[in-house]
């Protein structure tokens, strides 16, 4: 890792905290959109519940992803958003954006092709290729469909790419609208397509939903977001271009180490095609439930946060770029009491959010005793996508490729073993202790590289929110015993009931905790929800 020389006073202290609101305020705008995506990914999940259930059907249409996830990750969330901003925040501050935009096409151009060829032969040879991932299919039925929804999912990430690279100049011209639009649009697509189509050809119609979700949002939006920034396009190839042969260097580690990032949904479906038929669809709703959390915290955070981060690297400021991270990652922490909740909740949670049409009683008690396993290690879901970024912005992306490849190959023993005694609960408890390791462990090797002085505070921030979170959830977990004494939690009223006393009961219990404790990561929350909904009790004070 690059050692960036700083001066604390580089930046002033007015500037600083300017930086922060300015992330405060970004994450707001990407926390409500995500919330709004989760939410109709949530309905999307339910949806999938409805007409699929937990069978063979959705097993297939899971494993169907696997290769385009690989690819989406990679190329839309992964390095065009994290490598081509620092590259494209150059050209900005050195108001030299037309060049930034040949820079734009080049890469559009070369990596396009590549990706076009990478598209028609995972098209052509899809059989192996599904074959490689699940080995552990044996149905012949569940194999042939999955391969041929992987041959219609598999040419949205084309429109992902150059959607991604479209994102990452209104990124970093810290413009997140548009490109927060994108997951709506997507996953109301996928809905649609199951809806209207389903019925004639069942889990195809959501294949077909994932292809134009991502030509209508990922694509086409984001044409407009860009245009309206003045972003030009230009045909032109030039493999020789310094920034490129730069891009390159940064991305090809970048793209294993993402991919072993997001590896938790690749391992899930291998290990689970070893197990009973629908347990990759179980574990999926599981950790979909999970990614709710995930989404709004280390997501919405990470997203708008990271351009400053870049800029905050382009200028050699290390102290403050360790300031925003830290700073970051205590708010990401506040990921743990929520995850007591829903804990403490499991089976009223998948009861609500899947328990209809095809989805029944026994799915929800097989769904509910995977999420607890997945919640354990939602705060460092969150926790590594942030720190990861930090490396990204200082341009080291080889560093966290290699641990975090060699993190998962240490932990396939591990899931295994935990997989062959608990079944799918152990396959995300194996799951969520990798991630809690790679999480630590990149954010202590951070430390040491950076020479971060606040880090203590980070860990202090840490220990002080398990107990509070022990605290929270014991008195939670006594409330929900009484209430399911009083009400049925097997009907969705009972359990909308019990869902709805408790979370109340939870918040009250947290924003308390805030003030009794003086956690002001807490407080600054309930201040901008309180500000934020309630605008006219502001006034009025």
């Amino acid at each position: 890792m690059p050692i960036l020389y700083d001066n604390p006073i580089h930046i002033t202290n007015m500037a600083n905290d300017n930086i922060l609101k300015k992330v405060g305020f970004a994450s707001f705008i990407m926390m409500a959109s995500i919330f709004a995506s989760r939410m109709i990914g949530v309905l999307r999940e339910m949806t999938i519940a409805g007409i699929g259930g937990i069978k063979v059907s959705v097993d297939a249409y899971q494993i169907a992803f696997i290769i385009p996830e690989i690819l989406n990750h990679v190329v839309a969330s992964g390095f065009l958003s994290i490598t081509f901003i620092p590259i494209f925040a150059h050209y900005l501050s050195s108001d030299s954006k037309n060049e930034g935009y040949k820079v734009f096409s080049i890469i559009m151009n070369g990596f396009g092709l590549l990706l076009l060829c990478f598209i028609i032969i995972t098209w052509i040879w899809a059989p192996d290729f599904v074959h490689m991932f699940v080995p552990g299919i044996q149905d012949s039925d569940t194999f042939a469909l999955a391969v041929k929804m992987t041959r219609i999912i598999i040419p949205a990430q084309f429109f992902f790419f150059t959607g991604g690279l479209l994102m990452a100049i209104q990124f970093a011209n810290e413009k997140f609208l548009i490109p927060a639009l994108a997951p709506l649009i997507y996953n109301l697509a996928i809905i649609l397509g199951g809806l209207i189509l389903g019925p004639f050809i069942g889990m195809e119609g959501f294949a077909w939903g994932v292809l134009a979700g991502a030509i209508l949002g990922n694509f086409a939006l984001q044409i407009v977001g860009a245009k309206k920034l003045g972003a030009r396009y230009y045909f032109i190839l030039n493999f020789t271009h310094p920034d490129l042969i730069k891009y390159v260097q940064l991305t090809l580690p970048l793209m294993i180490g993402l991919t072993m990032t997001f590896s938790t949904e690749i391992l899930l479906k291998f290990f689970g095609s070893y197990l009973n038929e629908g347990s990759i669809a179980a574990m999926n709703y599981a950790l979909r439930a999970m990614f709710i959390l995930v989404g709004l915290f280390g997501q919405a955070i990470g997203i708008a946060s990271y351009p400053y981060m870049a800029k905050l690297a382009q200028k050699g400021n290390l102290f403050e770029l360790n300031r925003l991270l830290n700073k970051t990652l205590k708010f990401i922490f506040l990921v743990i009491p929520f995850s007591t909740l829903f804990i403490v909740l499991n089976h009223e949670i998948v009861m609500i959010l899947f328990q209809r049409g095809q989805f029944d009683s026994d799915a929800t008690l097989v769904t509910a005793g995977i999420l607890p396993f997945f919640m354990v290690g939602a705060f460092a879901f969150s926790a590594q996508n942030i720190v990861s970024r930090g490396y990204y912005a200082i341009q080291n992306t080889l560093f966290p490729a290699i641990f975090t490849s060699l993190c998962v190959i240490i932990s396939l023993p591990v899931i295994f073993l935990f997989m062959k005694e608990f079944g799918p609960r152990g396959v995300a408890l194996g799951l969520s202790i990798s991630v809690i390791v790679q999480a630590f462990v990149l954010f202590e090797c951070w430390n040491q590289k950076s020479l971060n002085l606040e880090k203590k505070a980070v860990y202090l921030f840490f220990l002080k929110m398990i107990p509070i979170s022990l605290m929270i959830g014991v008195i939670i977990f006594l409330s929900a015993v009484s209430l399911r004494k009083l009400f049925d939690h097997s009907t969705l009223s009972g359990s909308l009931t019990i869902a709805g006393l408790v979370g109340l009961e939870f918040l009250f219990l947290f924003f308390l905790s805030g003030s009794v404790f003086k956690v002001s990561e807490i407080l600054i929350l309930y201040k901008n929800i309180f500000k934020r909904v309630f605008p006219w009790m502001k006034k009025s004070h």
